[in-house]
Order: C-alpha cells, then sequence, then structure tokens
C-alpha cells in the first residue's frame, strides 16, 4: 500500500488526506516522518503513520490502521456522547489526528483553532460552534493537554474565556498526568473535564476517568500496564524487532501492547504511578521520578513542575525540580522547594526529596505541548 508523506503540519491538510486515508480512496498518510524510515509502502489497512520522539528523543512510526482509528472514535462516542469537535491541537499529534478521525466518523466538519494557541484564539473559536439540529442544541468537544488547559484556567477572569470553557460537553485531558489542583481548578469554575489515558499505540485516549472503553481491556503484569482491544496500532513501520517487544500475542492470539507504566487497577479504576523506566538510583535506593513528580505539583505555585534526574557527585543521581517562573505566586524559591522536599519526605521518605528548584521563564515542549524531559534535563546539567 502506498505512502504519502504530508511535510507541512497544516490541519486542513492532515484533514484532507486523513478523510481518503480513512475510506481506503487513497493512500496511508504519513505524519512527522522526517525522522521516519524511508520507505513508500505500507502494510494493507494502513491509514496513518505517526512517527514520534516522545520524551526520549528516539523515533518510532506506529501504523495505525483504519480500523484502530474508527474503533477509537466510536468508542469514544459510545463512552461520552456524540457531537461537534474543535481541533486546538497539533493534527500531526495522535490527540488532534482524533478530533479530526472522530469528526468524520461522526460526518461533521471538525472547527479548527487557527494560528498558535492562546486562551482569546480558543474562546473565540470556541464560541462559533454553537449549532442545533431539529431544534436541539449540538453538544460540543475539545481535546487538550494540562498545559493548555492551566492557561485557558489562568485567563478564565474573562467571562469570554470561562464561557467558552464552560460551553463544552466535556474536555478531553489527556497527553500527560494532570495536577490534582489544575483538576480542582476545573471543577470550581464549572469546566466538565475527563482524564485521559492513551498512547499513539493506543490510537490515542483509551482509558477516560481510570475507566477503559468499552472495547480496551486491561491488565497487569510485573507490575507494567498492558492494553489490549481493537484500538491497538499494528506496531512499527521497518522496525520488527521493537514490534515484536512491545506488542504481545496470548496463545488464543489475543495482541496486547505493553505501555511501559507502572500501574495497578483497583475495583476496576486503572492507576498510573509513572513509567517504569523513569527511575533513578540516589544513594544506592531506586526513586521513581513520577511519583517525586505527582507529590510536587501538589504544592501550591509548581503545578507545572517537571522532575529529571541528573548526576550528581555525593549520591551518584539526584532529582532536580523545573518549574515555570510565573507560578511561583510571589514566594521564595527557598520556600516552594522546602515545601516540595517536606511533601516528597513525607510520602515517600527523605532520601527521595529533590536536591533543587530551578525555575524558567518558560519549559521547552515537543510539538504535542508536553514537556520535552530530555531537553529539560540537558539544560540542567548544562547549568553545572
Amino acid at each position: 500500500m502506498k505512502l504519502e508523506r504530508l511535510e507541512g503540519e497544516d490541519p486542513r491538510d492532515v484533514l484532507r488526506a486523513l478523510r481518503g486515508a480513512l475510506h481506503g480512496a487513497g493512500p496511508a498518510l504519513g505524519l512527522g516522518m522526517t525522522e521516519g524510515p524511508a520507505v513508500d509502502e505500507v502494510p494493507a489497512g494502513t491509514a496513518v503513520v505517526v512517527t514520534t520522539s516522545g520524551s526520549t528523543g528516539i523515533p518510532k512510526s506506529v501504523l495505525l490502521s483504519r480500523d484502530a482509528l474508527t474503533s477509537s472514535a466510536m468508542a469514544t462516542a459510545a463512552r461520552i456522547g456524540d457531537g461537534a469537535w474543535l481541533l486546538a491541537l497539533p493534527a500531526t499529534y495522535v490527540a488532534g489526528l482524533q478530533v479530526l478521525v472522530r469528526s468524520l466518523v461522526a460526518g461533521r466538519e471538525p472547527s479548527i483553532l487557527g494560528g498558535s494557541f492562546s486562551p482569546h484564539a480558543f474562546a473565540a473559536a470556541a464560541n462559533t460552534m454553537a449549532s442545533s439540529v431539529g431544534g436541539q442544541r449540538v453538544p460540543t468537544y475539545t481535546s487538550l493537554v494540562p498545559a493548555q488547559l492551566t492557561r485557558l484556567l489562568d485567563a478564565a477572569d474573562d467571562p469570554t474565556v470561562l464561557g467558552a470553557l464552560r460551553s463544552f460537553e466535556t474536555i478531553l485531558v489527556g497527553g500527560q498526568a494532570l495536577s490534582p489542583l489544575v483538576r480542582e481548578r476545573a471543577e470550581d469554575a464549572g469546566v466538565r473535564i475527563t482524564r485521559t489515558y492513551g498512547s499513539t499505540e493506543t490510537s490515542g485516549g483509551c482509558v477516560y476517568d481510570g475507566r477503559p472503553l468499552d472495547t480496551v481491556s486491561m491488565r497487569i503484569s510485573g507490575g507494567e500496564l498492558q492494553i489490549g482491544g481493537p484500538t491497538l496500532a499494528d506496531g512499527y513501520l521497518g522496525d520488527a524487532a521493537l514490534t515484536a517487544s512491545a506488542f504481545l500475542r496470548d496463545p488464543d492470539g489475543r495482541r496486547w501492547y505493553r505501555t511501559g507504566d507502572a500501574a495497578l487497577i483497583d475495583g476496576g479504576e486503572l492507576r498510573v504511578h509513572g513509567r517504569i523506566d523513569n527511575v533513578i538510583v540516589s544513594g544506592g535506593i531506586n526513586i521513581s521520578l513520577d511519583r517525586v513528580e505527582q507529590l510536587v505539583r501538589a504544592v501550591p505555585g509548581l503545578g507545572s513542575a517537571v522532575v529529571v534526574g541528573v548526576p550528581d557527585t555525593r549520591w551518584g543521581e539526584a532529582s532536580v525540580v523545573v518549574a515555570p517562573r510565573g507560578d511561583a505566586l510571589r514566594r521564595s524559591e527557598s520556600t516552594q522547594l522546602e515545601e516540595a522536599r517536606e511533601a516528597v519526605a513525607g510520602a515517600i521518605g527523605s532520601h527521595a526529596r529533590p536536591s533543587r528548584l530551578v525555575l524558567v521563564d518558560e519549559l521547552p515542549t515537543l510539538p504535542s505541548g508536553k514537556p520535552d524531559r530530555e531537553a529539560i534535563r540537558r539544560a540542567v546539567v548544562a547549568l553545572h
């Protein structure tokens, strides 16, 4: 099957090519493939190849079939309802791509936020979506990453922005863990949100508010979360070894994706604790940076913080908190660091306390809107 690489990131170009790819009338669509393998053919049934470096900097080209993408879209509609969608994320990122897929599956044209993201541009786009069919209002939806939601809540003293946020039936929020403080702010503002968990390999979000979509299965093996169901990718283009490592097959033929996330399932609800491999060894003790970050983000003013591991002459490795300067809430850096260290010591132990707090004007991000953890780590190391 032919593969057509899309050079730019214009969402309208993506939508046009995606329409043909989903209906089988056009070639498969290649997104972000400047770093991907130099091939022109993909397996039959492939709709989109999404190449993403993620936070590791190692590119992976994920094969997503028409069946996987549409299964995800239909399962989402079954869970949260059908309606009109606003694209506020890059269309080359799986969460943005799925906004377009859901729109096409529902037979609706998506609204598209043009230019760079800002609260007022978002509000203007959202406030043009009001429509009705047979006298009934058409529900509206959008998908955001936590950093976008935080910016919108920061601007919600503007009635136009707050009204736009409240106009959505629900806002899917994923891409990274959502801080409890941000979630509480959204609830207090009357903004309806749905926390999502998933990856490119699962065609985007597949677990909503801790519960899997109806067609999705979850299991824990060796402490690692594995996902099954029709939304799974077919594997990685040009990398059979990585495909075999990440996608398992039971004797009965059922496929599972190894997420690499440490998790547990409590009463049918998923609780993700962080990446299995996002661990440092400090003073001979293993420390989960994801767990430290979760605790640090509960400290006022550090809700957007990122925790990275760096070499340390005394302990071997140590954790460092990096946070936007604007979130400091007019408190001293030393006060914030001490509160973060106390929170971590109280929950994990004194050995896990972060060594430093670094305030920056802006956190570097990936095209998906997630923090670029590798770039942040390199910048902290360079400060020495």
